[in-house]
């Protein structure tokens, strides 16, 4: 077991278990809020009682939460006995028996990584954007989900099944029963049966007028027949470029300069469904708030959007799917996709195609055959080096569609781009990072430090290589 895949079906359920479905993604939703709640009530309380206790991490929010839904204040009532004399009895969250637990731990568990993410990127341990604190989830603004585990009983029956009861097309929850499933799960239940999977997790949530189960599952790793070939650590060739682009969705090319594929096709879905999506959402606008007509306005429009996602997915696992079978090998360049899409003229087009998921897909895929995925830096002049001398033409603009280059090398923009990719891992060691200093390279601004010694020091002035600005002298050496 060493690899992790989802499996995805659309439920098919019945009214009672539709309602069912709903209160348990209510009640997460509800658990999450008042999560966050006591941590908040936690954090104001010690700001008067230093020392006070705040729950921040998974078990403390877990342990936090169990602890108040039996107590007095999520839930009380009023008893008279016969002698008149008025009792308190607790009864804690009323509901909550109505419901399984598990939905409840994991919302906390939610919350938990909330709070985590949160603590990371204020302490700058955080890669990806930096994120705020965590706010309480709208009933009208959140996707209604709940999370459960696969526990095992003693005899060793999973709680989340698949095919029970002789049903092939269903799936068992714990405190929930056996759902109807519109897909065919006969992949899962072989994966299943012959120990080579192992279901962790089974989200549920709503989606286009829809319930969908996704099952975490911890499988086996591919067979020998489907994975790459073992490479010696002196081969450092079969390295293959894709150059991702608009006109064309991906060139693929190795080092020698062949061009392997060309994938033109790209469906485009938001550029083909834009006349539909426009008229969906001008009849949305013509509906009144909370009426029924409004409610179905919105399920239509959420559908397409919805459809044009899994297009766009669906194209994208069928390219990756091509290249790592084929490739063992591949170099793709790190885009700065968020800072292109401030491009009002290509944001559209880009925000299309997909590139920042494809190459998420590329990555595991590869993974699990036994291949590598190799980033090139976003600096690398891919597009302006010339891949026969190595000559870079800065001069070199997006509208050029042809490279020229002063040796006599001519090609297709995107070819030699594909061809610099898969030279990348031998060329690598004489490219430096950016020229910004928050990336970690050379001062930009270099004319104005050379000319900052024309004034003397004043007294109490830090000069830069106190500050420990100084970064030129110590990178050229």
């Amino acid at each position: 077991m060493s690899r992790h895949t989802t499996f995805r079906y659309c439920l098919d359920p019945t009214v009672e278990q539709s309602v069912v479905l709903t209160r348990h993604a209510g009640a997460a939703r509800f658990a999450f809020n008042q999560s966050l709640d006591l941590v908040k009530t936690a954090l104001t309380h010690r700001k008067t009682r230093p020392g006070h206790h705040v729950p921040w991490t998974r078990f403390d929010l877990i342990n936090a939460f169990n602890a108040w839904k039996k107590s007095e204040v999520a839930g009380r009532t009023f008893a008279i006995s016969a002698t008149g004399v008025t009792e308190v009895q607790v009864t804690g969250l009323a509901w909550r028996t109505q419901v399984c637990q598990q939905v409840f731990e994991e919302a906390a568990v939610d919350c938990g990584r909330a709070l985590a993410a949160f603590s990371d990127s204020r302490a700058g341990k955080r890669v990806e954007k930096r994120i705020g604190f965590p706010r309480f989830k709208k009933k009208d603004k959140t996707v209604p989900s709940f999370r459960l585990r696969n526990k095992h009983t003693r005899a060793g029956r999973a709680a989340i099944r698949v095919g029970d009861q002789g049903v092939a097309r269903s799936v068992t929850l714990p405190g929930i029963g056996t759902l109807r499933v519109r897909d065919d799960t006969r992949r899962l239940r072989r994966m299943l049966t012959k120990d080579r999977a192992k279901i962790l997790y089974a989200t549920v949530s709503y989606r286009a007028r829809h319930w969908w189960i996704c099952l975490t599952t911890e499988a086996a790793d591919l067979h020998t027949a489907h994975r790459h070939r073992l490479r010696e650590h002196s081969d450092d060739g079969g390295w293959v470029g894709i150059d991702r682009g608009l006109t064309a969705f991906a060139v693929v090319a190795n080092s020698d300069g062949v061009e392997v594929a060309r994938i033109h096709t790209a469906p485009k879905p938001l550029a083909t469904g834009l006349g539909r999506q426009e008229h969906l959402a001008k009849s949305l606008s013509r509906k009144q708030k909370g009426s029924h007509h409004h409610r179905l306005a919105v399920a239509r429009l959420t559908r397409h959007h919805h459809k044009v996602a899994n297009i766009r997915r669906h194209f994208a696992h069928q390219v990756a799917n091509r290249l790592v079978k084929t490739h063992d090998r591949l170099v793709v360049e790190d885009l700065n996709v968020a800072g292109m899409l401030g491009n009002r003229r290509l944001a559209r087009a880009i925000s299309d195609v997909g590139w920042s998921d494809f190459a998420r897909l590329l990555a595991y895929k590869q993974a699990w055959r036994g291949g590598s995925v190799t980033i090139a830096d976003r600096w690398y002049p891919s597009s302006k080096r010339c891949s026969a001398c190595g000559t870079i033409n800065p001069t070199v603009s997006l509208a050029v569609r042809v490279f020229v280059c002063v040796c006599g090398f001519q090609a297709d923009r995107d070819h030699n781009a594909a061809i610099n990719l898969a030279l990348w891992p031998t060329v690598q060691q004489d490219f430096s990072r950016s020229p910004d200093p928050r990336a970690g390279g050379r001062v930009t601004n270099a004319r104005r430090r050379e000319r900052a010694d024309r004034h003397g020091v004043g007294v109490g002035e830090t000069v830069p290589v106190d500050a420990g600005t100084e970064v030129h002298d110590t990178l050229v050496a």
